[in-house]
């Protein structure tokens, strides 16, 4: 039986878009690596669109997932690292995520700005942890 906990303690503040923490138990986790933008061949996609890379990025998360036996509603933990770090690249993560994250309570998760990912032309690279069946 798969048990997840979301856990925002009062004596913290009010999270939006994210959960402080998630407790996890009757699960196998899934640790996902980091995905960017490329498509099926390899290719980069959205090269200068934050959107299109953000799109990119949560389909392969997706399909990861799903090879892995879960899907989004497994997620319990998600890292965001950014090239450019921006109230609208903010706003556009958000956007890509909510049409694959539709449970009530999001994950927990981190955000970073960084000055550089692993190829100059990546914006975006998402982590996850899930906990799957």
């Amino acid at each position: 039986m798969l048990l997840l906990q979301f856990i925002a303690p009062p004596t913290v503040h009010k999270t939006t878009g994210y959960t402080h923490a998630v407790k996890v138990g009757g699960c196998q986790l899934v640790y996902v690596s980091g995905q960017v933008a490329l498509d099926l061949q390899g290719n980069p996609v959205g090269k200068d669109d934050f959107k299109a890379q953000a799109a990119q990025v949560f389909q392969n998360l997706s399909e990861v997932l799903k090879a892995s036996g879960g899907d989004f509603k497994d997620v319990v933990k998600l890292n965001y690292y950014v090239v450019g770090l921006t109230p609208e690249r903010l706003a556009e993560i958000r956007a890509a995520r909510g049409a694959y994250l539709t449970q009530p309570t999001p994950p927990a998760s981190t955000l970073i700005g960084v000055v550089a990912l692993a190829r100059p032309e990546f914006l975006l690279e998402v982590e996850a942890v899930a906990c799957v069946k």
